[in-house]
């Protein structure tokens, strides 16, 4: 599947927030089509059958769906709702979480199987298809033209008491490897993959692993905490997948445990990816014609390296592909961060950028020697996800090997750790080599330069005494930088940064800029890390 086809189509549930899901009551017992008779399960049973499955050739399980159900318009796959009365643990009034199941349609063509696991006999049984779980209600679809084919399901969605009365989830798995959760603002923003293959891999087709089966533990009585396995299947590899999700009240939580079994060699495998949306920000206002000021599910990608310092990279509309790769030895987390909350920032009550949740992860086991990859995508719409963050592990991988990684998924405003030092809040950027104020005409610039001025906050330099003496310590890959300066910016509680960087060629190469906030030669801020394209030596005017 292509990237935009799978993105548009996820997008297209949920592109202004949480699905619009009609409120049902949900009054009858469970009524879950399920097998009577269940099998022994457990994890390391999943990991054998794996292993066993990477060593045989991929077979391709999507099919082609019944033709009303592959022309679907979204909105109309969107009207195809689950029954709340039919939803996993619906006949259980201990449960706090029930799980209901999206149909196959539109792009949705791989049938995902779902399983059902008793916690006391850890059996499982299988759910099946049936028309009689869903409500077709306007959408021009005959169920009867459905009996006697199992076409399994496209996905899952979780919901937790008291959302049951309008029947919102907070948990989504739908597409390929595509999952999703929100926080306290109830609203969907980015997504998780659970591999990412050959992602801007030097010219190879990327690569779109899948969830194939899914297999639920019952919870325990009053719990809204739950397990799930998962199978996934590609060409290029097989995975076994274990999931420990918590949805707690003020964000969802989740325990991975992963086993990747190759089949082949990869250029590119990357770990617990992330996917999520850039278009324009503060230090590209100009990137798009809009109303407005702030388009984005994320500003920064943040990362909390193995020796212990902090970086913030600012995410970035690019006009070609960008891609970064940040060596680090066991990391000690990561993250794509919504941190700017403030409705006046993007003044939108339709997309509500301002609710999007932000993610990060913890490694929970020893990652070893490897990179945070970032690859932004222009894009000129809000409707494609362009920015991708993964870790690589640095070893090739190879096939007939075992990988196995373990990490935590915090879905929430901000990330469970911060730095003690000062963050970077806001980056801005704009003509350089003039003074504050210009006027056009009036003291023009003699040569072109690019102006950057970061705000620092929090940490301890707000206590600091006014005429204490802070100094920007800024790199720069290539060209000049110069007409450094901080100084004390109490109407946005917080410290300014300035520097110009000026070329001295006519070169276009990305030049890398890095900076952090330093007093007696010791660090006061975490580390500012951005890059910036320089334009071709025609365009460099006022």
């Amino acid at each position: 599947m292509e990237r935009r086809t799978l993105i548009k189509a996820s997008m297209a549930l949920a592109s202004l927030g949480l699905p619009g899901w009609p409120a049902f009551a949900a009054t009858n017992a469970g009524a879950t089509s399920t097998d009577s008779e269940g099998k022994p399960f457990d994890f390391n049973w999943l990991q054998n059958h794996a292993r066993g499955l990477s060593k045989k050739p991929y077979q391709d399980t999507t099919q082609k769906v019944p033709e009303q159900l592959a022309k679907l318009r979204p909105l109309d796959y969107q009207r195809i709702t689950y029954r709340p009365s039919k939803a996993l643990w619906a006949e259980d009034p201990n449960a706090d979480v029930r799980l209901q199941f999206f149909h196959i349609g539109m792009h949705f063509n791989q049938p995902v199987r779902m399983h059902t696991i008793d916690r006391d006999t850890r059996k499982a049984r299988e759910i099946h298809f049936s028309p009689e779980l869903f409500d077709y209600e306007g959408v021009g679809i005959d169920p009867k033209s459905l009996e006697g084919n199992d076409l399994g399901f496209a996905g899952f969605r979780v919901t937790k008491k008291p959302r049951w009365a309008d029947n919102q989830d907070i948990v989504s798995f739908l597409g390929a490897s595509y999952f999703r959760a929100i926080d306290k603002n109830n609203q969907y923003g980015l997504s998780a993959r659970g591999l990412a293959i050959n992602t801007a891999a030097n010219g190879k087709e990327e690569e779109f692993p899948a969830f194939t089966q899914f297999w639920f533990v019952h919870p325990a009585p009053g719990e809204t905490r739950f397990i799930t396995y998962a199978l996934l299947d590609s060409p290029s590899a097989t995975g076994a997948y274990r999931f420990d999700i918590d949805c707690q009240e003020e964000r969802v939580v989740m325990g991975v445990q992963k086993y990747i079994y190759p089949r082949k060699s990869i250029d590119r495998l990357g770990i617990a990816p992330m996917t999520s949306m850039y278009l324009m920000g503060p230090s590209q206002a100009q990137r798009r014609d809009t109303i407005h000021p702030q388009i984005h599910d994320s500003d920064r990608l943040s990362m909390w390296r193995g020796n212990g310092e902090w970086v913030c990279r600012p995410l970035y509309n690019p006009q070609n592909i960008q891609y970064n790769a940040f060596a680090d030895e066991n990391p000690k987390g990561f993250g794509l961060l919504q941190t700017d909350h403030d409705f006046e920032s993007y003044m939108d009550d339709q997309a509500w950028y301002s609710r999007r949740p932000s993610l990060w992860i913890e490694p929970t086991s020893a990652w070893g020697k490897g990179a945070i990859n970032l690859i932004e995508l222009p894009t000129v719409g809000e409707d494609v996800d362009n920015i991708v963050a993964f870790w690589v592990p640095e070893k090739p991988v190879q096939p007939n090997e075992s990988l196995s990684f373990a990490y935590t998924l915090y879905w929430s405003p901000m990330p469970p750790v911060a730095p003690t030092l000062a963050r970077v809040d806001k980056t801005y950027t704009g003509m350089g080599n003039v003074l504050e104020g210009w006027i056009p005409g009036d003291h023009s610039p003699k040569e072109y330069a690019r102006r950057f001025a970061v705000n620092f906050k929090g940490g301890d330099l707000m206590s600091l005494p006014e005429d204490a003496e802070l100094k920007p310590v800024v790199e720069a890959s290539h060209g000049k930088v110069d007409l450094e300066q901080v100084f004390r910016f109490d109407e946005a509680d917080a410290y300014r940064a300035i520097f110009d960087w000026t070329p001295e060629s006519d070169s276009t190469e990305p030049v890398t800029l890095r900076m952090y906030l330093a007093k007696d030669g010791k660090a006061m801020s975490e580390t500012w890390l951005y890059q910036w394209v320089p334009p071709k030596p025609d365009q460099r005017f006022y």
